[in-house]
């Protein structure tokens, strides 16, 4: 014997609505910033996506501009990332007013390393840090292929157009398109 159960047109309106309230998160990765920055903080190229620090959320409005405001964050961003050395191959967490920034990057010249350049990604705090570690070491790695392997400032600034580019490529809008850029020797 087979048993048909009709469902109400009521209950299938009901059910429909229900599932269209349901919102899921997200499965791409999300970045409110990438920045390039040299070994004294100073941001050679970078993008800012959405509403990431617009003039509102400056600390009781002690800063005017939106301008203002990413030279604020960068500033501190520096003074955190100031002293660790993050290599190529390892990035380095730290959290900005409540953002999460990832890095990797800034060895200096004269050492075994390839330049004073860091590659950063900054994302909400929602955001997996292994997934911005991932994307900022794949980032890191493609810039430097770019640049012959040298990442120092003078090199950056020479192929700014490059490293726009290799940006613009990274990201549509704050979604991650290219998170297929593996650093070198992983699979």
């Amino acid at each position: 014997h087979i048993i048909v159960i009709e469902i109400s047109a009521a209950f299938k309106t009901y059910f429909y609505n229900i599932i269209k309230m349901t919102t899921l998160p997200p499965l791409l990765p999300k970045v409110d910033a990438i920045l390039v920055l040299d070994g004294d903080g100073n941001r050679l190229a970078g993008k800012y996506y959405g509403n990431f620090l617009k003039k509102g959320e400056a600390e009781e409005g002690k800063i005017s501009s939106v301008e203002e405001v990413r030279s604020a964050f960068e500033r501190q961003l520096h003074s955190k990332m100031h002293g660790i050395a993050a290599r190529a191959d390892a990035a380095e967490v730290v959290t900005v007013m409540g953002k999460t920034a990832v890095f990797c990057g800034g060895t200096s010249a004269n050492s075994n390393g390839g330049g004073d350049v860091r590659v950063v990604h900054v994302g909400p705090s929602s955001e997996s840090e292994l997934v911005l570690a991932h994307l900022a070491e794949g980032m890191y790695d493609a810039l430097s292929h770019l640049m012959g392997g040298a990442t120092d400032r003078t090199m950056v600034l020479d192929n700014l157009e490059l490293v726009f580019l290799l940006i613009d490529e990274h990201c549509d809008g704050p979604i991650v398109i290219s998170p297929a850029l593996t650093p070198a020797g992983r699979p």
